[in-house]
């Protein structure tokens, strides 16, 4: 298992007034790297769509270490944690010089594209996440 990484940096308009990264873009970080998952696991976030899938969020949580300051190269890691019947927990960090500085859970549920209908993980969607897998 190998964590899936996406690197990328703390852009000026995503900082509060005290110079770090405002809580809540953590979250949108989060969704960038694993659209780029997507990308390198079906080809692209269509790939998956095109499958007849989807995915909702139902929970996300976040625990702040430490401060992620203006223009600091974030190393934001994910790594599947587990598989439920139709759900995907998703473990992820955001390390900047070797110091994990957020660190969180995130909850998918798969559901048929174009509708709010849970669904079964296909067993070609798992294999195509199993690298990324704990």
């Amino acid at each position: 298992m190998a964590a899936f990484v996406h690197d990328l940096r703390a852009r000026y308009h995503e900082c509060d007034p005290q110079g770090i990264v405002f809580n809540a873009n953590h979250i949108a970080y989060v969704d960038v790297a694993l659209t780029e998952l997507w990308r390198e696991a079906f080809g692209s976030y269509g790939g998956m769509t095109e499958l007849g899938l989807d995915l909702v969020v139902v929970d996300v949580h976040a625990r702040f270490r430490a401060p992620v300051p203006f223009d600091a190269e974030i190393a934001l890691a994910l790594t599947i944690a587990s598989f439920g019947r139709t759900s995907m927990t998703t473990h992820w960090t955001e390390t900047v010089d070797g110091e994990v500085c957020v660190e969180g859970e995130i909850v998918h549920v798969w559901i048929e594209a174009g509708t709010s209908t849970p669904t079964e993980i296909p067993a070609d969607a798992r294999s195509a996440l199993d690298p990324y897998t704990s």
